[in-house]
């Protein structure tokens, strides 16, 4: 008797160990997912955050009323379902009754009203740089202008976002916005607990950070790493397969390659890491089987400080533009398919009927040294110059630094000018940046939602990610024609404009390069999503050794 029991208990062990095998992909292996960040956050602030380290991290720590599927659909988040009335004006979202924060309170239709409106409050400091995210809501921009604007609005209850109850969220929008629901799954649109009201550094340490995403902050090693732990109260808990994210914060991209190698990195490269050059080429000719490379809707491209003389002048703008050469630089310096560009919304954004860059040529400019000669004299004679100042370029850790020397040797060779090319720490680069303290400075621009308005919109007046201090009433009023209507071609027609007269007309940056998303995957990684903006989607990555 005693021995059959123990056969049967055996069995029941065994078909129960078999079950617990198949509740979960890969739940055999370690799952851990590993890869570098390259270098430290600047913020996990949702409303501060603005780069391209700290939405990586912010995606697998929050959630959004929508998020995007693996093919880049808008499917429900927070919010279980949604009304639209009003012509596409108003919007009312229904919350899920289980979504639930990090520490096990609910999440609220108030939080959402919290988080936007603390977005969009002008005294937050600093001032949130995408608070023109949410300008499309009624009286968003009014609220959010300084308060000695004669247009300004100071209560906050005017603002078109309201929390009807716990599950209900209201918001009235200026004009009908096709891709509103793409701006709620991204990072400004997340929710913010209620504990930052009495904590104004509750995202600046693991202890304090609460988040309603699929993972939750356990460890934070400020320079060093971070890591991530599975929310077990985040409401879609049964489709997470990862038990923890680890970052490193490796600026070496060599390093990087020989972690990925050595096996303590899954992933090596794009969005935030970065592939040595010529090690790239290498497995690019052999066809490396862990080696993928898409073009994403993503513009590389240098900044003038339209503000500083003699970047100020247009015609010693265009001159620096038209006397290098993009498509050596693609091709001798970054050798991952990239393309070069001569305008400033990428490929794989829609338009009309198709492709915006298809229906939208971009050829603002072309390259003629013999022309950037004529007009580099010109300018600096208008700005009483007699010959061009030494000015530095500045960029970011990484691999810049190859195309930064590039395009300084080519000034040198073609206009007889010197640039300095100096490399500074993400955070501090970013500082100077915003308060225009450099003179050319590198900057890369990534879709946030699929409309040419991602890229047009960066650059009106005082716009909180216009940091080159370009001014232009005429700009201003395409961008507002453009917001105003829902016919695609007139939105189309008015961006066109818009971008012509950034590019063609004013050349108040110096487009360099439209991206490729290159990166080392190792074959165990399954169920990961490289969006069309190249953003990484590491959320449903099940590891499968």
């Amino acid at each position: 008797m005693k021995k059959k029991l123990l056969v049967l208990v055996s069995l029941i062990l065994v078909f129960t160990g078999v079950l617990s095998a198949c509740g979960k992909s890969g739940s055999g292996s370690d799952q851990t997912f590993r890869m570098n960040l390259t270098t430290e956050p600047p913020s996990l602030d949702v409303a501060q955050a603005q780069d391209q380290t700290s939405f990586t991290v912010l995606s697998g720590l929050f959630e959004g009323l929508t998020r995007m599927d693996k093919d880049g659909n808008i499917i429900p988040g927070v919010a279980e379902k949604w009304d639209v009335a009003d012509g596409g004006k108003k919007y009312t979202f229904h919350l899920r009754s289980d979504a639930k924060w990090s520490n096990g309170d609910p999440v609220t239709a108030h939080d959402f009203e919290y988080s936007w409106k603390r977005t969009l409050d002008p005294k937050l400091n600093p001032p949130a740089p995408y608070a023109y995210q949410l300008y499309y809501i009624k009286n968003a921009q009014n609220y959010n202008i300084e308060a000695d604007n004669p247009n300004h609005i100071s209560d906050p209850a005017q603002v078109g976002v309201k929390a009807i109850d716990d599950a209900t969220l209201e918001v009235n929008l200026e004009n009908p916005t096709p891709y509103f629901l793409n701006i709620t799954a991204f990072f400004t649109s997340y929710p913010v607990h209620k504990s930052a009201q009495t904590n104004a550094n509750w995202a600046a340490e693991a202890k304090d950070y609460i988040s309603n995403g699929p993972f939750k902050l356990s460890t934070w090693k400020h320079g060093d790493s971070m890591e991530l732990v599975q929310n077990e109260n985040y409401w879609d808990k049964k489709d997470i397969h990862l038990t923890s994210v680890k970052f490193s914060m490796v600026k070496d991209a060599n390093t990087e390659l020989s972690m990925y190698k050595t096996g303590k990195l899954d992933w090596a490269g794009k969005p935030t890491g970065d592939i040595p050059t010529e090690q790239l080429a290498k497995f690019r000719e052999e066809k490396n089987p862990e080696l993928t490379i898409k073009p994403i809707a993503s513009t590389y491209y240098y900044n003038f400080n339209n503000e500083k003389k003699p970047f100020n002048n247009v015609k010693v703008r265009k001159a620096l533009s038209m006397a290098i050469n993009r498509q050596d630089i693609v091709d001798k310096v970054t050798k991952a398919g990239q393309t070069p560009a001569y305008g400033f919304v990428s490929g794989g954004i829609h338009g009309v009927s198709g492709e915006y860059r298809s229906e939208v040529k971009d050829d603002y400019f072309k390259e003629d040294v013999a022309e950037a000669k004529k007009l580099l004299a010109e300018g600096l004679q208008e700005e009483g110059m007699t010959s061009m100042p030494e000015f530095t370029l500045t960029f970011n850790e990484g691999l810049h630094k190859e195309v930064a020397e590039a395009i300084a040797n080519m000034w040198k060779e073609n206009l007889g000018i010197t640039a300095k090319t100096e490399v500074q720490e993400w955070k501090i680069f970013l500082k100077n940046r915003q308060s225009l303290n450099y003179d050319v400075a590198r900057a890369g621009w990534g879709a946030d939602y699929n409309d040419p308005m991602t890229f047009i919109d960066m650059f009106t007046t005082g716009g909180g990610n216009n940091d080159i201090g370009f001014k232009n009433a005429d700009y201003d009023a395409l961008v507002k024609e453009a917001y105003a209507t829902s016919d695609q071609q007139k939105r189309v027609d008015a961006m066109a404009k818009a971008e012509k007269i950034l590019i063609g007309d004013n050349q108040a940056i110096m487009p360099i390069y439209y991206y490729t998303s290159a990166q080392l995957v190792k074959p165990y990684v399954k169920n990961y999503v490289v969006d069309f903006g190249g953003n990484i989607d590491y959320t449903r990555i099940s590891i499968e050794k």
